[in-house]
């Protein structure tokens, strides 16, 4: 196993991931059971399928449909330690075919768009996080708007609260301003055994659609303003989004079971 900083030029910034390459899939409980007791926000396998690669991802308490900071951490052990030298990876996972390419000491993931809608929002959604929310939208997930990024940062949610959404998780996002970049955001999905996520790649195929619209360009740098934070180089192309980060190695090890 080998644990990677997502997101992040240096450990202990960005977003860990377990990383496990595995010969074949291991049952489903087991990998389930891995993921608690790694009880980091993804643990990713991944089988060589010829010349590309089977990719599955589990949160201590399920398994998702799409991880981006574990794609990345994925990708950067198959770049720096399986395969070195090889370029371009192709993962096929439950969101289809995803695509991660090494380019100027950066590790790109070509993923889905996933734009929002506007909706209203669950009971106690807004109640649980607190300050002043000016819309909600959805996909996967509610992405609720503030004004500033300073009043994105100062949030505190209730977490019980969070839990029991009709979504899987929630975002919340406002412009940049003196952050310097395009937009900032934080990540919640504690019913799903993660508070708040470090830096969700998942999470900016719905920020990037949106964002380029509202500023009117396809290119964006973005900050994820949670605790450890990380941020990305963004650039929504047609019915995909382009996500952009380094990744540094913290461990490697040898699971028992």
């Amino acid at each position: 196993m080998y644990q990677v900083d997502a997101f992040a030029k240096r450990v202990f910034t960005g977003n860990p991931a377990a990383i496990v390459p595995l010969e074949e899939w291991l049952p489903d409980e087991v990998m389930q059971a891995i993921a608690m007791e790694n009880n980091l926000a993804e643990t990713a396998y991944f089988v060589k399928q010829g010349d590309r690669y089977g990719l599955r991802w589990f949160t201590p308490g399920t398994e998702v449909d799409l991880c981006g900071h574990a794609t990345l951490a994925s990708a950067h052990v198959i770049f720096e330690i399986l395969e070195p030298g090889r370029q371009r990876v192709e993962f096929d996972s439950r969101s289809g075919e995803l695509i991660v390419t090494k380019e100027d000491g950066l590790l790109a993931l070509n993923f889905p768009s996933r734009p929002p809608a506007r909706v209203e929002p669950c009971a106690g959604l807004l109640e649980a996080l607190g300050g002043k929310p000016e819309e909600v939208w959805a996909a996967r997930d509610y992405m609720v708007t503030y004004a500033t990024a300073e009043e994105v940062r100062a949030l505190r949610p209730n977490m019980l609260g969070l839990c029991g959404l009709d979504r899987f998780a929630v975002i919340v996002t406002a412009p940049g301003g003196t952050e310097g970049v395009d937009f900032v955001s934080r990540f919640f999905a504690p019913e799903h055994g993660v508070p708040e996520d470090p830096v969700t790649g998942s999470a900016h195929c719905t920020l990037i659609p949106y964002w380029a619209e509202r500023l009117g360009r396809t290119k964006l740098a973005a900050r994820q303003v949670s605790p450890r934070g990380g941020e990305l180089d963004c650039e929504l192309q047609g019915g995909r989004v382009r996500i952009a980060g380094p990744a540094v190695l913290y461990l490697r090890g040898t699971i028992t079971i």
